[in-house]
């Protein structure tokens, strides 16, 4: 579904990311995980289209990314929801941006899928954060893209809520699978989450590893077997950081 061939990305005399190779699969969660400035958030912008690569290509299904495509979500650290606007109207939102129609029912399923149902008239500031974080999940998949980016959405939540959040994001991928790619700071989150993770060196970012998490579904932290592989990946980021 995604194919990243040599890609690069430099701001003026900073390269941010050099000779990216990846592929993933349309049904694939990769996580790339890395030290702070290493390139990360860039990538999911690359592939966003929100940034035009200094040189290599990306492919989203065989066609190359030059703007932002409708089957393509980002979804951030914050919520960034409109303070003015229902839950409702804010999950509703990128569909009538794209003309997509009535989503409606769409809506109100994905709502239900997350836990809130109940909520569609609640205003942002009457939601907690990881609520609004739900609603912003929701709003990522209303046009039902193929693609979903996700640059550290959980990261600004408590443990708890995180954690619960993580859980939930992996319940939505076992029912609705799709190609996810999943920039975080937390070892343990990507290895509850991925299939693959991809190990960025520092600037400029380079792949210095992928692991795979061959674990069957659904995960739970905490498991013998997930514990290891965050072990593994804690070595890897020492490696690359020595």
């Amino acid at each position: 579904m995604i194919s990243l061939q040599l890609l690069a990305r430099t701001f003026g005399p900073v390269h941010a990311l050099a000779g990216i190779d990846l592929e993933v699969g349309g049904h694939e969660f990769v996580a790339v995980i890395g030290r702070s400035g290493c390139g990360k958030s860039t990538l999911l912008r690359l592939i966003a289209g929100l940034l035009a690569p200094t040189s290599g290509r990306i492919l989203v299904a065989g066609q190359e990314v030059t703007r932002p495509r409708r089957d393509v979500s980002l979804m951030f650290q914050r919520p960034a929801l409109l303070p003015w606007r229902s839950v409702l109207a804010n999950v509703l939102l990128p569909a009538e941006v794209l003309g997509l129609g009535d989503h409606r029912d769409r809506a109100l399923e994905l709502l239900d899928l997350v836990g809130l149902a109940g909520f569609e008239k609640r205003l942002p500031h009457e939601l907690s954060g990881g609520m609004q974080q739900r609603v912003s999940l929701c709003r990522s998949l209303i046009q039902s893209p193929r693609v979903m980016l996700m640059d550290e959405p959980f990261s600004a939540l408590d443990a708890i809520t995180r954690t619960e959040l993580s859980e939930e994001l992996q319940r939505v991928q076992l029912e609705h699978p799709r190609a996810v790619v999943f920039v975080t700071h937390s070892i343990d989150e990507a290895v509850l989450l991925a299939d693959r993770i991809v190990v960025l060196s520092p600037r400029p970012g380079r792949i210095h590893e992928i692991v795979d998490v061959p674990l069957p579904r659904p995960r739970a932290l905490g498991q013998v077997e997930l514990d290891e592989v965050s072990r593994s990946l804690r070595g890897l980021l020492g490696e690359v950081t020595a």
